[in-house]
């Protein structure tokens, strides 16, 4: 064998090492980082832990394990971040209030979602409620579609429950603060318009399935007393729903939820009467100023009434 058909040979023999090593590495690399399949052997889905000698599972980029409706979740939120189109065809379609009707809109997360508000067969039979919640979305979220979904349609009321997806960190990290703002920019941007507005609690819980470990609960009680002394500040009615829901460990109890966030029909028997009372209450702020209003419109006009209509 001559020299040069020996180096050609080493040549060929390096290069296959060299391609075999490559891929070696790569499949490792490809099994260290695939996503559990959730079997009970590799992953305990309930306590949020990893079991020994198990990978550690990927993250999505606001933080929660790499599962599929959590990432499907993250793809949402980079092509509609306020779920605009959630409920544009609804509220293209819906009609302006008739005279005298008392609409009333709540907004918020699965919770408000879930809640059969509306219809004959709702909670509130014969009123004219409308359900705009869209579950999983923080204060931040419902912003963003805060004038189309409430303010466009006209309420007379609204009913605003919202932040515990915030603490949940549904949407990556906020400040409790920022959740404040926003719940404040709502309610605010609803009163500038004349809609009354009825500020509820966050519904208690000591921790969330989807993202374990976050000690919600004296997070809750803090956003709560903002949300009270806030409504006390500027007029709002505060709807407290909390108290009257809570165990003794500051969370829902097995009777009134499942996965101790979301509440069973059971728990919102509890909540209905406490929203109506809110609702009941700031509709009859708004009626007192209406009739405050019109008895000055029935007074004898005055030289001074007639120069400022004159202006």
């Amino acid at each position: 064998m001559n020299k040069g058909h020996s180096s050609s040979m080493r040549l060929v023999l390096l290069t296959v090492i060299i391609v075999v090593s490559t891929r070696t590495l790569m499949t490792q690399e490809l099994a260290h980082t695939a996503p559990s399949t959730g079997s009970a052997s590799t992953t305990h889905e309930s306590s949020g832990q990893v079991a020994p000698g198990a990978p550690t599972p990927r993250v999505v980029p606001t933080g929660h394990g790499a599962r599929e409706c959590l990432t499907e979740h993250d793809r949402e939120l980079l092509t509609d971040f306020g779920g605009l189109t959630h409920y544009q065809a609804a509220d293209a379609a819906l009609v302006r209030p008739a005279p005298g009707e008392n609409r009333v809109v709540f907004v918020g997360d699965s919770i408000t979602e879930s809640w059969k508000v509306e219809g004959p067969a709702g909670t509130f039979p014969g009123k004219p409620y409308i359900n705009r919640g869209i579950g999983g979305q923080t204060t931040s979220q419902m912003l963003v579609r805060f004038r189309q979904d409430v303010i466009e349609l006209q309420p007379k009321a609204v009913v605003i429950m919202a932040g515990t997806n915030d603490i949940a960190g549904n949407t990556g990290p906020i400040t409790l603060k920022s959740t404040e703002d926003n719940l404040a920019s709502m309610a605010d941007l609803s009163a500038s318009q004349g809609i009354h507005v009825v500020l509820c609690s966050v519904t208690p819980t000591v921790d969330y399935p989807w993202n374990r470990g976050l000690n919600p609960a004296p997070k809750i009680v803090a956003l709560n007393a903002w949300i009270k002394d806030y409504a006390a500040r500027k007029g709002y009615i505060y709807v407290d729903y909390y108290s009257a829901l809570k165990d003794e460990h500051g969370g829902l109890p097995p009777g009134l939820s499942k996965d101790g966030v979301h509440p069973l029909p059971a728990g919102f028997a509890i909540m209905a009467p406490l929203a109506e009372s809110g609702i009941e209450k700031a509709l009859a702020r708004r009626i007192r100023g209406a009739k405050f209003f019109v008895s000055l419109l029935s007074v004898r006009p005055t030289p001074l009434i007639h120069s400022w209509v004159a202006f």
